[in-house]
């Protein structure tokens, strides 16, 4: 499946791209919102697995209102835990250490963030898991899901369409990679996308992508890796980082990153 090959469906505010697979369909809902939010429904049979959730509200009723007509099984909630008001009565499916990123880790410091930025447009109720999942294969509205736990939440691989998702590529645009070692593992984990030849590469703040793009991002995050080692502070390693990639949108994922290499 080429990460082109779809048709768009215009909403009010987002849009969803539909990849065709046959007898199972993806539906890429690009929300527009102020984050970049991008939410994915694996729909076959009539029955929909949501993977992770809006968090506007505008945007919960704009999606909701799509999927009046599919039956959604489940929703797979990994590194965004906000949006709890959307679909409250879907079972929500996540790993223990998602949960607690998303109830008292990170995630909820991300979640306190949004909202003292956006205030009542944000739905900063985290959902409700009813169902704690492990490592390996789950499967919710007949299709089979392998779960991959990472150190903050959980990646899904979806073999029927030959997919994977995980929180954040974006070949261009900026990233949070935190420091040196982060910056190995999410290289690590790239390559071995390449090696398994997955067709897409769904991410939570990108349209889906594909190898080339991996590839690309292989290549950002050892330049950026360079270019520590040869800056002294956070405010020289930024300057050094947008001069070579003065179009990569993300300035404040940028931010994070040279907070973490010059903590």
């Amino acid at each position: 499946m080429n990460k082109n090959t779809f048709i768009t469906v215009k909403l009010e505010k987002g849009e969803m791209n539909i990849y065709d697979f046959g007898n199972i369909k993806l539906h890429a809902y690009k929300t527009n919102d102020f984050i970049d939010d991008e939410v994915f429904i694996i729909e076959k049979n009539g029955k929909a697995v949501i993977i992770e959730s809006p968090c506007f509200f505008d945007n919960n009723n704009e999606l909701e209102q799509y999927l009046n007509d599919v039956e959604v099984e489940g929703m797979l909630i990994a590194y965004h835990g906000a949006g709890g008001t959307f679909l409250p009565n879907v079972p929500k499916y996540a790993t223990q250490n998602a949960v607690e990123y998303s109830e008292n880790g990170g995630g909820k410091n991300l979640i306190n963030n949004f909202t003292g930025a956006f205030g009542e447009i944000f739905d900063n109720a985290v959902h409700k898991i009813t169902d704690v999942i492990c490592e390996g294969r789950v499967t919710i509205a007949d299709i089979d899901f392998v779960i991959r736990q990472t150190p903050e939440a959980f990646d899904i691989e979806i073999p029927e369409i030959n997919a994977v998702y995980t929180h954040m590529l974006g070949h261009d645009c900026h990233s949070i990679v935190a420091g040196t070692a982060h910056a190995d593992a999410i290289i690590t984990q790239l390559k071995e996308y390449i090696e398994k030849g997955y067709d897409l590469i769904l991410t939570s703040h990108y349209t889906p992508e594909d190898l080339k793009d991996a590839e690309t991002k292989i290549a950002y995050i050892e330049n950026l890796k360079n270019i520590a080692e040869k800056c002294s502070n956070a405010e020289e390693f930024k300057f050094e980082v947008q001069k070579q990639y003065p179009a990569y949108s993300g300035e404040n994922y940028l931010d994070m990153t040279a907070g973490f290499f010059f903590a």
